[in-house]
């Protein structure tokens, strides 16, 4: 239905019927799409690609670190810490107070803010799935890297991080395609012209009168295309990880 409707004319989409369009327009769509607004959209695929990609990169490094900190400690810091955690999968996050807080570190309306934003809200259950999988690790490797003289660091990133690599895919990709699709974050936090990420391209064809459907839903083809390329080539990976973590954890 959502490509039919994008190789449309705006008549016939305004229809909203599944039918096969009287003329293939899905081309002359897209490129309109593309040049619309002075490469708004060129714009918004790269300002999500960068939200990904450095949100992503520091969720995996904080949360592995985390993750084998609390699997190997029982005192009560750790204890303390997994509350924490999961106090921030329960709460729902609050926008106003988010907002003031980016505000008094000045970092409102800037990519920096978001991406805090995006790491802090997806943290606790990256933490999650990783500290299943570090579960399933013999402790007995830590004790032989230390008598071979590793430092805790050099444990961890030399021996430790590299077994993690089947949860590791399953968080890369989870939490990619949930931030490169979010909508609200972006919506409250990143405000402006010059900061529009792919999600909110959606607007650009619609408003209180007029809506172009064959514009918005060959919009909705172009920034689904990056996560569902995604899933195809990593989705043996995305249930390995997920069912190891769960089995052996």
């Amino acid at each position: 239905f959502i490509v039919l409707t994008a190789a449309k004319t705006r008549q016939e989409a305004a229809l909203l019927q599944f039918s096969m369009p009287s003329s293939f327009n899905l081309l002359d769509n897209f490129r309109e799409v593309m040049t619309f607004g002075n490469g708004r959209m060129a714009r918004a695929l790269w300002n999500s690609t960068v939200l990904t990609v450095a949100s992503v990169t520091l969720i995996v490094l904080f949360s592995s670190l985390t993750a084998y900190v609390l699997q190997r400690r029982t005192d009560r810091f750790s204890s303390i810490v997994s509350a924490v955690l999961l106090a921030g999968l329960i709460i729902p996050p609050a926008v106003v107070p988010t907002i003031f807080l980016l505000q008094w570190l000045n970092v409102y309306k800037t990519l920096f803010g978001l991406i805090m934003v995006e790491v802090a809200f997806t943290v606790p259950f990256a933490t999650l799935i990783l500290r299943a999988f570090v579960g399933s690790i013999p402790r007995e490797i830590d004790e032989a890297a230390i008598i071979d003289g590793a430092s805790p660091l050099r444990l961890f990133f030399s021996v430790i991080f590299p077994l993690l690599r089947p949860a590791i895919v399953t968080v890369i990709v989870v939490t990619s395609v949930a931030i490169y699709n979010d909508f609200a974050n972006p919506l409250y936090f990143l405000p402006g012209e010059q900061n529009v990420t792919a999600q909110l391209t959606l607007y650009s064809f619609t408003s209180q009168f007029i809506n172009q459907w064959n514009l918005l839903f060959a919009d909705v083809i172009v920034i689904t295309i990056i996560p569902l390329i995604m899933f195809l080539f990593f989705q043996r990976q995305i249930v390995a990880g997920m069912a190891a973590g769960a089995v052996k954890g």
